[in-house]
């Protein structure tokens, strides 16, 4: 019997609590993404805190509660990888034993002259970079000759930038879909990314009309298995694009975090039963990657606000699950993600309050819960932790 007809799986894109063992082997020595924000004495999460974030296993910063609401643990990624395709994907029920392909180096020559080729249109930069400070270099000369601008960062991405009135947005579009099709296999890198600008030099500005062409997941996800159930799978913000539309049943696309919220609260007052699975993607690629702590927390403690006019609106048979899918620490010298422990908090009238879970080998025994919890024995890895917290 489901023991829940509605599930909300918020992901707070980077939110991670702590270093994983393996830290120092990529790099991510002594990250620790929601310490840098408490260090700054602003952070102000009440709700987050009366859920029992600060109770979490080795958490070792904030001030935990008596009483929690929530079931509460940590999340050990059991991927090789630190990325949002992958930790997603292992949420998913999908363990990746090999990270996806990256480069520091910039792309193949033989890749690019292809891309060149298909197009039809030169490129410039093919370099990591920052996604801002690549239009301050390169912006200038894109407008002038109409060529792409593609770049790379430590992730497994290739991100294609053009001013908007040089190269229209489908039709960035369409040059994003031709380097998906080229990078399989060997180059399958996670994601091509459009990356559309406006502006005159110096003052470009990304817009709202990125989009993210994924790889296809490669094995069966819990999305899969809600879908032949015949549930429904709301994807909010980058879900669609992080699973390339596999097990997506609707979609809608934010323009930021509050949108974001604004959509997932619209859809707790509607009727349907299933999953709405929500990425909130401005606490990484607004604060984290550009090492913004002060934005950072400020963006928490806006979210912490409307999770608290969410947990209002929480029916009888409602869930909520809040978690991570790797961290992004904003006070140190990278601007990288980083390999962390992620929070999971489980709340609704039918999750046994204060129960601590303690660690957990994966992300995946995420799905795998809110499968079970929904009454749908899902195929894919990790365990169900629905046994621990109900009843």
């Amino acid at each position: 019997m489901a023991r829940a007809k509605r599930v909300f799986l918020i992901v707070l894109d980077s939110m991670g609590i702590g270093e994983m063992p393996d830290a120092a082997r990529w790099g991510d020595e002594g990250s620790h993404t929601v310490k840098a924000c408490w260090d700054t004495g602003e952070l102000r999460v009440p709700n987050l805190q009366k859920l029992g974030l600060f109770n979490i296993e080795g958490i070792g910063c904030g001030e935990g509660v008596a009483s929690p609401l929530a079931a509460f643990g940590r999340m050990q990624e059991a991927s090789a990888g630190k990325d949002t395709t992958i930790g997603h994907w292992e949420i998913a029920g999908i363990i990746s034993p090999r990270p996806l392909p990256t480069y520091p180096d910039g792309f193949p020559p033989g890749v690019i002259a292809e891309f060149e080729r298909r197009t039809g249109r030169k490129t410039l930069c093919n370099r990591p970079y920052s996604g801002t400070q690549v239009l301050l270099d390169y912006g200038r000369e894109q407008v002038e000759t109409g060529a792409l601008i593609v770049y790379t960062s430590a992730d497994s991405v290739f991100q294609i930038a053009a001013h908007e009135e040089i190269v229209p947005v489908e039709e960035l579009y369409e040059h994003c879909r031709t380097a998906r099709g080229l990078l399989t296999g060997e180059h399958g890198v996670g994601r091509v990314i459009a990356r559309p600008f406006v502006g005159t030099y110096p003052d470009y500005r990304r817009t709202a009309n990125r989009h993210d062409f994924s790889l296809e997941p490669p094995a069966n996800t819990f999305l899969n298995d809600l879908q032949r159930a015949g549930l429904a799978t709301i994807g909010v913000g980058k879900i669609y694009d992080i699973f390339a539309g596999n097990g997506i049943s609707s979609a809608q696309r934010t323009v930021d975090n509050d949108d974001g919220m604004q959509k997932t609260l619209a859809h707790a007052r509607e009727e349907w039963n299933g999953l709405c699975f929500v990425n909130l993607v401005d606490f990484d690629m607004v604060y984290g990657h550009r090492n913004n702590v002060a934005g950072y927390t400020e963006a928490l403690n806006r979210v912490d606000g409307q999770l608290g006019e969410l947990m209002a609106l929480l029916r009888q048979d409602d869930v909520l699950m809040i978690t991570a899918d790797h961290g992004c620490d904003p006070a140190t010298p990278s601007t990288d993600h980083s390999r962390e422990y992620t929070p999971l908090l489980i709340y609704g009238r039918g999750v046994r309050p204060g129960v601590d879970l303690h660690t957990q080998p994966t992300f995946a025994d995420i799905g795998k819960t809110a499968a079970d919890l929904l009454g749908v024995r899902a195929n894919t890895s990790g365990e169900s932790l629905a046994p621990l917290i109900c009843g």
